[in-house]
């Protein structure tokens, strides 16, 4: 939902973010009070949210003002903007008390622009109005203004936005016209005989969403592996290589407290990474088990992922398939990649979901890895293949609509490999996400 009040805030009349306040997520219930000198527009409001991913079913607006009437109809005017509302319905006379031209007056009603360009003008479909009195403070007096806007997006979310799947692409998007700093610690045990190696890993992630289907990511990783195997030991660090990604959400469809989504994601890892890898003086061992201790898994790749999601109630369920084609850097590569992932999420609390933020979720999900074959020196490696199926349960909670801590523990089911791969015994992932 913090989307919603994100595109909200971009408007001219809109106050600041934390003054748009949510007052049912269920139903899609927001309020706010508009700038009091800025004039006001429910297309604009109606064309924003739009663009956010949102349908405007209905907006309620409060203005007090002075009443004012000719011919045509009744109207009132704001007085610090000065913005003129006109009044529609069967029974404005009674909905207005018999109350005469140039009253103060407080009214409620639904709102709608009707008319385009500079032919369009605000109107209210009056609920009974309220006599009000200027009141004087300081020798100023209290003008008019419009006091607050309710709006009914008609297309609530059973999260909110920062969550989603941590191992499992998400096809949806952060929030329209806006980003997020996902920094993640990676810790990997793996062993291949009596090789033992320890990898910690900073991946930081970096998004940027310019439209209502489009987001632009970037990630970089930071390493240090470390590795035993009897009386040699050593440690290296370094940067892995670059990914930049586009996501495109081709597919939305919003329904009563449910959301389901599908998206195409592209990317290229750069060949930035260190590839500098164990002498053999330092590890008697291959020369492609040697390079698996580098931050990098091959040089220039494209990836190409596919990703789809449902929410409904407290439950969310969603999967993606990703393929990466890897060549060589400097003579090695990894195989080429399949991966199948699978979320399963559950909304664990609030019970009572009234308003966002403070939810934790419980995830379970599963990982499928297919390698190719390997290659160094331009040949291809016997023994370089493997086959890996993972489960990883996790936990995320969401201290705030912009601010969400995990954890997610990978743990391997089965595993078919040659005997040139290493083997994962472990995987921890801990992590925020913060939108801006």
């Amino acid at each position: 939902m913090f989307n919603i009040q994100k595109a909200v805030s971009r408007l001219d009349f809109a106050p600041k973010l934390k003054e748009i306040k949510l007052t049912d997520i269920k139903n899609g219930v927001g309020i706010f009070t508009p700038v009091a000198d800025k004039t006001v527009s429910f297309s604009a409001l109606k064309e924003t949210l739009k663009k956010a991913g949102y349908k405007l079913a209905s907006a309620k607006v409060n203005v007090e003002g002075k009443l004012g009437r000719d011919a045509d109809g009744w109207w009132i005017v704001a007085g610090t903007s000065g913005q003129r509302f006109d009044f529609e319905g069967e029974s404005i006379d009674q909905a207005l008390h018999g109350a005469a031209p140039d009253t103060q007056v407080k009214v409620t009603g639904d709102w709608k622009t009707v008319g385009e360009g500079k032919d369009a003008r605000e109107v209210i479909s009056l609920q009974p109005a309220k006599k009000t009195e200027r009141l004087q403070s300081d020798g100023l007096k209290n003008a008019a203004r419009t006091e607050s806007v309710e709006v009914v997006s008609g297309e609530p979310l059973s999260g909110s936005p920062p969550v989603s799947p941590i191992r499992t692409t998400s096809p949806g998007l952060t929030v329209y016209r806006g980003g997020a700093f996902v920094p993640r610690y990676i810790y990997t045990r793996q062993e291949l005989g009596t090789l033992k190696v320890n990898r910690n890993t900073l991946l930081l992630g970096f998004s940027y969403t310019p439209t209502q289907k489009l987001q632009l990511e970037v990630e970089l990783p930071v390493t240090r592996i470390s590795f035993t195997d009897g009386a040699a030991s050593s440690s290296e660090s370094g940067v892995g290589n670059v990914t930049l990604t586009g996501k495109y959400r081709f597919f939305r469809k919003v329904e009563e407290w449910g959301d389901r989504q599908a998206a195409v994601r592209f990317g290229l890892e750069l060949p930035t990474g260190t590839k500098d890898a164990p002498a053999e003086r330092q590890l008697q061992a291959p020369l492609f088990v040697r390079q698996q201790l580098s931050p990098i898994n091959g040089g220039l790749s494209p990836h190409a992922d596919l990703s789809y999601s449902q929410a409904k109630g407290r439950l969310i369920v969603g999967g993606n398939m990703e393929g990466v084609l890897r060549s060589e850097r400097d003579g090695f590569r990894m195989g080429h990649e399949l991966r199948i992932n699978t979320d399963l999420e559950y909304v664990l609390f609030p019970l009572k979901y009234v308003h966002p933020g403070g939810e934790v979720f419980a995830l379970l999900e599963t990982n499928f890895i297919r390698r190719g074959t390997g290659r160094v020196g331009g040949a291809a490696v016997p023994g370089s293949r493997s086959t890996e199926y993972y489960l990883s349960p996790g936990i995320q909670y969401a201290a705030h609509p912009r601010f969400v801590v995990e954890g997610s523990l990978q743990l391997p089911v089965a595993h078919d490999s040659g005997p040139q791969v290493l083997r994962m015994q472990m995987g921890l992932l801990v992590g925020v996400r913060l939108l801006y």
